[in-house]
């Protein structure tokens, strides 16, 4: 049996939670692929899957499993890649998730500028406004604004702050008055981003002083691109950030609120397994971007001359 192939079946098997789907991305036949996971159990000597005719899952000593298994097949692939490719540039696949928002607004052009000089490179982005984990989903780098797991098997960088900003268009603001304390977003039409950790109550700070408001959530969205186009139609305050806003604020077709006071702060970073050390890929992709987002982010030095709304 060739274990190191059993395991890239499981493996895949596992993430797609079906035998025949996995056949299907791996190029195999089902009968192939269910002796291959037939053989790394007998090896192991344990159930790996529990089959039915609906759908496969994994059982307890397979989830224990999965985790370890990801890391050795990718291990393995890289060492083979490297091997393969030893003084040539860049190449093969490099797998990155990111939130929709960003990947779409910044890091779609940022990848494909690292990407130019190297035309054996193969990025997939993958981009989901989901916490996935990058572990189980096979990805090299995850890019994520906050919601950073405590996790020993990853490993994080810094790259930029993420500021949160509140902003609605000047006809939403002529139309409905703008608000001078928190307090008031109560009265306001709120258009609020889903996976906010703290739901519909905001959160501002000014100096000493901290507010908690539950706001009324008018409209909702997984997806900051969709609050943002609701928000340039006037459909109320919107919870942005500034690295998506920042050219509508520029322009005036956001304006920002409550600028005494302060959101949250978040952070963007980089994540990848920590149990081995990155790629060359990943390593001059991660410095890339540092070099890009630091000291201060592009969007936010564009912003440094927006004013807010006049009484």
């Amino acid at each position: 049996m060739d274990q190191l192939r059993a395991m890239e079946i499981f493996v895949e098997v596992a993430r797609q939670r079906s035998f025949s789907e996995a056949a299907r991305r791996l190029g195999l036949s089902r009968a192939l692929v269910s002796k291959h996971i037939l053989q790394l159990e007998e090896k192991l000597s344990v159930r790996l899957l529990h089959r039915s005719t609906r759908e496969v899952s994994l059982t307890d000593a397979g989830q224990a499993y999965l985790e370890p298994c990801s890391a050795a097949v990718r291990q393995a692939q890289e060492a083979a890649r490297i091997v393969a490719h030893a003084g040539d540039d860049l190449a093969g696949p490099l797998r990155i998730q990111a939130p929709s928002s960003f990947g779409a607004t910044w890091l779609a052009d940022a990848l494909a500028r690292f990407s130019l000089p190297h035309p054996r490179l193969q990025p997939l982005l993958h981009v989901d406004d989901a916490l996935l984990d990058p572990i189980a989903h096979g990805f090299d780098l995850t890019i994520r604004v906050g919601g950073i797991p405590n996790s020993r098997a990853l490993a994080i960088r810094p790259l930029a702050p993420c500021r949160a900003v509140l902003c609605a268009s000047p006809d939403y603001l002529r139309a409905h008055g703008v608000p001078r304390e928190p307090e008031e977003l109560r009265s306001h039409r709120c258009l609020h981003f889903s996976h906010l950790t703290d739901g519909t109550t905001w959160h501002f700070a000014r100096d000493d002083e901290r507010r908690i408001v539950n706001v009324r959530a008018a409209f909702t969205s997984n997806n900051g691109l969709v609050l943002h186009h609701a928000a340039l139609r006037g459909l109320g305050i919107v919870y942005s950030t500034t690295f998506l806003a920042w050219r509508e604020l520029k322009e005036g077709k956001l304006v920002p609120v409550l600028t005494d006071w302060t959101l949250p702060l978040n952070h963007l970073s980089a994540l990848y397994p920590a149990s081995r050390r990155p790629s060359p890929k990943v390593r001059q992709l991660i410095d890339f971007l540092v070099a890009e987002y630091q000291p201060v982010p592009p969007w936010d030095a564009a912003l440094q001359t927006v004013q807010p709304p006049s009484a």
